[in-house]
């Protein structure tokens, strides 16, 4: 059977195999964790507001803060444990894709995610401890993640692309596959949940991983032909040997490049993390928002919330390539998605009705436009035989931050919740100057001078860095 190279089925079905649990994940914590603080029953009903009857009862007025309190908590300790392995991860397996393909760094977070999902689900059916979903967290952390995942796919599509304009458009793309698939799961998410329980959706976004395992393994062509295995026993070490290469494949990714290629390079990797921090920190919030007073959403009003926000990847993409096609340049596509996310942000704390929560979303409609574009804008600086290495810099800080934002806005929503819901939503806001600040110092620097530069340039800084270790790496460079 001859293979295809369409990975964005792959997304596709990921993203929805994801989507359908995520929203439940904080739900089935919070809704646990109400049981065993307050001994009751959790709260359900049809009316949009949950906390409507118990607004005079000062018990469940504080029993709400406390789970809030504890929900965010957990979520912090579960970030934190899992960040480490995670990280290795993603460097060590997205580097590695240059030498040994890219289908390892996707089907193994896929391994992963199918072993996180079957441990909720096997919590949830037998009621085990709660505190078990953390050890679930641990466990699947050296698997990789999603940005693990998503590395090794932006990476596949890299080796894939001929230009730069096809590049920009098919990492749109396959953001907006994310936003797509994720809206309709996020969507049945709410009815699911009320019309089976925990335990289907879990079992359902595990027999949708199992299908996407054998469709990467079977079915996914490689874009990568590997190293013989005896071409790196040079010096009688082939784990050693394929240590280094994945280690210098990073390192020589900035060695060989000119000064302003590095500096325009190390620049828009900057205004990406700083970005993606305050963006995940932000919506990483929105569910314990809706479920805390006076919004107290029920699982269907949460589901068209979450919904709502997905649409968000497909005008991005809308955004994306029409801008692309008109010549938009591609720091003022990103200038517009940040300053779109700051806007929703600073309306968001003051949402305290159904209507206007709904509304907040709207203006955040081109905040996803930053990532795909500046993804391209680096992967034009880098060479092709580089690609694996650079995706793996950013998938590995991608996961850094956001784990590392999840964990610090959790913590802050948690300390300032008595006082102001809101604040987080503010502080991601406000730190969207740093990327602001840095985009102004990309456009004076040029980033099309960098990529001249680049082309001048083609190899000689490397071929003289490569002297030394040349019988140990050459594999790595052929």
């Amino acid at each position: 059977m001859k293979g295809l190279y369409l990975v964005e089925p792959v997304v596709a079905l990921y993203a929805f195999s994801c989507f359908l649990i995520y929203p439940l994940v904080q739900q089935y914590v919070y809704r646990r964790l109400w049981q065993e603080l307050t001994n009751t029953p959790y709260p359900s009903s049809d009316n949009a507001s949950r906390c409507a009857d118990n607004s005079s009862s000062s018990n469940h007025s504080s029993y709400h803060e406390e789970v809030q309190r504890q929900a965010s908590l957990f979520s912090l300790y579960s970030e934190l444990l899992s960040l480490i392995p995670s990280l290795v991860a993603t460097l060590m397996l997205v580097a590695y894709s240059d030498r040994g393909g890219r289908k390892v760094t996707i089907i193994i977070p896929l391994i992963g995610t199918l072993i996180y999902t079957l441990s909720f689900l096997a919590v949830s059916y037998f009621e085990l401890n709660i505190y078990l979903l953390i050890i679930a967290s641990l466990l699947s952390s050296p698997f990789g993640g999603l940005a693990t995942f998503l590395g090794g796919c932006f990476a596949y599509i890299a080796d894939l692309c001929d230009n730069d304009r096809q590049k920009t458009l098919r990492m749109a793309g396959v953001d907006m596959m994310i936003g797509l698939l994720s809206g309709v799961a996020l969507i049945s998410t709410g009815y699911f949940l009320r019309a089976a329980g925990f335990n289907w959706p879990f079992l359902t976004s595990a027999l949708f991983q199992c299908l996407i395992l054998l469709y990467v393994i079977f079915i996914l062509e490689e874009t990568v032909t590997k190293v013989p295995a005896d071409s790196v026993i040079l010096d009688g070490s082939t784990q050693r040997s394929a240590m280094k290469q994945t280690i210098y494949g990073v390192y020589y990714m900035f060695a060989r490049a000119s000064r302003r290629s590095k500096t325009t390079l190390f620049l828009l990797i900057l205004i990406f993390t700083s970005f993606c921090f305050a963006y995940v920190g932000g919506n990483s919030l929105m569910t314990l928002y809706e479920l805390n007073k006076p919004l107290c959403w029920n699982e269907i009003l949460i589901g068209y919330g979450s919904a709502l926000s997905s649409t968000v990847f497909l005008v991005s993409f809308v955004g994306v390539s029409a801008f692309t096609y008109c010549g938009v340049p591609q720091l003022l596509i990103v200038l517009m998605g940040i300053l779109s996310f700051i806007s929703g942000m600073v309306m968001l704390p003051f949402a305290k009705t159904t209507f206007l929560m709904f509304m907040v979303r709207v203006p955040m409609l081109l905040s996803v436009m930053p990532f795909p574009v500046l993804r391209s804008m680096t992967s034009k600086i880098i060479s092709k035989s580089e690609q694996g290495a650079l995706f793996a810099c950013l998938s590995f800080l991608e996961s850094l931050t956001t784990n590392v934002s999840a964990a610090v806005f959790n913590s802050v929503y948690a300390a300032t919740l008595e006082w102001f819901a809101g604040f987080s939503f503010l502080l991601a806001a406000g730190l969207c100057v740093i990327p602001l600040f840095v985009l102004g110092v990309v456009s004076l620097i040029g980033v099309d001078d960098a990529e001249e530069v680049k082309e001048q340039e083609p190899v000689f800084q490397g071929e003289e860095d490569l002297v030394e270790d040349q019988n140990d790496h050459v594999s790595l460079f052929s």
